[in-house]
């Protein structure tokens, strides 16, 4: 008897757990939303068990890597793209021509200073857009801000300096992009502060919640000082920020050495791909789904954005695979220079305009792909309320968030008030230890978190599709 009693605490023990209050329950769901709540927990099953987003990941990172826009390793994913979106069997594929900028690295930078007469290393990578050091690097002392607010307060002390940007991710706050945000101008705009006040270089730490080894890339600019001010910039890993910051405040005239051989070469051609599934009412009416082809050329471009184009592209296969004919035209796009440029976003909303198309929505993956937590809705109020009524819909599986905010950088240029924009939501925790770093590669890649994603993405385009259009709001 003695031997059953542990069996039987564990039948009592599953007995008396509560039911899972999140599924959709029968009772509580209108026949419509009987026939969503089936199809969409289709989708699900079908990403589950036959989806291909993680072998289409594998065979874009494994087989062609980085993808900087210009770059070889582009045109290759152009042509990759264009070919599997035919394989899925959209109705039409074509490729969209657009002029892209051309940054290249060059060799590997290097960076180090010397303290107590022990030179420490400096793990660096020259940002995108910035101009090389002289031939024989630079060497300067060096001036630390923690924003740009301190940069512009620096005046002539900052003239034959490095300013150094030491400002670290708000680690208080939840979504780590909003961290990400409070910081990145730094990297974008610090070199455009200083170089007029005669600074002869800027180093920046990484925007990143993780304190590593890992220098994170990204673009920058020089806004529009002469072209006789533009000094070279780099980031540096937080780890090694840190370690500048304290050896600053013993070592106060250390002199710090960074090289880096990176250049901008004239424009060069490439193009989005785009791909098609008709609809079968409203045809006119375009969802266009996607995320960004190029990536960053430090690694492979996994969740920057190799898994925002697969998943898009996912979304068609499971409305195929599942034999529902989208109302709407679904479009996917697979955007080319968003991450120093957003020029293929841009050239897609001017073809747009120009042929009169009439875009009702659209979707954008490029947070990554980790564990879906939702959405975020750019949209009218009306839309917004009515996305926000899908939540006991989309829940089950863990999409709470159905938020206002922004949508990505590749359909924001089709806001309209008459077009509702979201934004793919998965969990940010974990996305800036990878982001523009040699780390960011495909086994970083969880195969049933990117699958999750694929499915949240197809649900929700499923809803926008068939009921969406109704209560639309287009202008004439």
């Amino acid at each position: 008897m003695t031997r059953l009693i542990p069996l039987m605490i564990l039948i009592w023990f599953v007995s008396c757990q509560k039911p899972n209050t999140n599924l959709p329950i029968s009772g509580t769901l209108s026949e419509n939303e009987k026939i969503d709540s089936t199809n969409i927990k289709q989708f699900f099953n079908t990403a589950l068990t036959q989806g291909q987003s993680y072998e289409w990941l594998r065979d874009l990172t494994q087989n062609i890597g980085g993808r900087l826009s210009g770059s070889p390793e582009a045109q290759k994913a152009v042509e990759w793209g264009e070919q599997l979106m035919k394989n899925v069997g959209m109705d039409s594929v074509w490729l969209q021509p657009v002029m892209v900028p051309h940054w290249v690295r060059g060799d590997k930078e290097v960076a180090y200073y010397t303290v107590n007469g022990k030179r420490k290393n400096v793990p660096v990578c020259a940002l995108g857009f910035s101009v090389a050091t002289p031939k024989n690097g630079v060497t300067a002392e060096v001036i630390e801000v923690k924003n740009l607010a301190e940069a512009r307060a620096l005046g002539d002390k900052a003239k034959g300096k490095i300013v150094f940007f030491n400002g670290a991710f708000d680690n208080t706050l939840i979504n780590t992009f909003s961290a990400y945000g409070g910081c990145v101008g730094q990297r974008v705009r610090g070199a455009s502060v200083v170089g007029p006040f005669g600074a002869v270089g800027v180093i920046v730490r990484s925007m990143t919640n993780s304190v590593d080894d890992y220098p994170h890339t990204g673009t920058m600019g020089y806004g529009d000082i002469p072209k006789d001010q533009y000094i070279p910039a780099a980031a540096i890993s937080s780890r090694a920020a840190e370690q500048l910051s304290t050896d600053l405040k013993t070592n106060p005239n250390l002199k710090f050495f960074f090289k880096q051989h990176c250049q901008t070469l004239p424009d060069a051609p490439s193009f989005n791909v785009v791909g098609e599934i008709k609809g079968s009412e409203t045809p006119e009416n375009i969802i266009v789904v996607g995320g960004h082809l190029d990536s960053w050329d430090l690694g492979e471009g996994a969740h920057d954005d190799g898994t925002g184009v697969v998943q898009s592209l996912e979304v068609a296969y499971l409305f195929l695979k599942n034999g529902i004919r989208p109302k709407n035209t679904l479009r996917v796009v697979f955007f080319m220079n968003e991450e120093n440029g957003t020029r293929g976003a841009k050239e897609y909303a001017r073809l747009a305009k120009v042929n009169k198309e009439n875009h009702i929505a659209g979707l954008e993956s490029d947070a990554g792909g980790h564990t879906p937590r939702g959405f975020s809705i750019d949209a009218n109020e009306k839309n917004t309320g009515l996305l926000q009524s899908w939540k006991k819909l989309l829940a089950p599986y863990g999409l709470h968030d159905l938020l206002k905010g922004g949508s990505g950088a590749d359909i924001s240029p089709l806001r309209d008030d008459g077009v509702t924009l979201v934004g793919y939501r998965p969990d940010s925790q974990r996305y800036f230890d990878y982001h523009h770093t040699s780390r960011d590669t495909f086994d970083k890649v969880n195969k049933r978190e990117l699958e999750l994603g694929s499915a949240s993405m197809t649900g929700i385009i499923y809803l926008m599709d068939k009921y969406l259009y109704q209560n639309q709001t287009v202008k004439p």
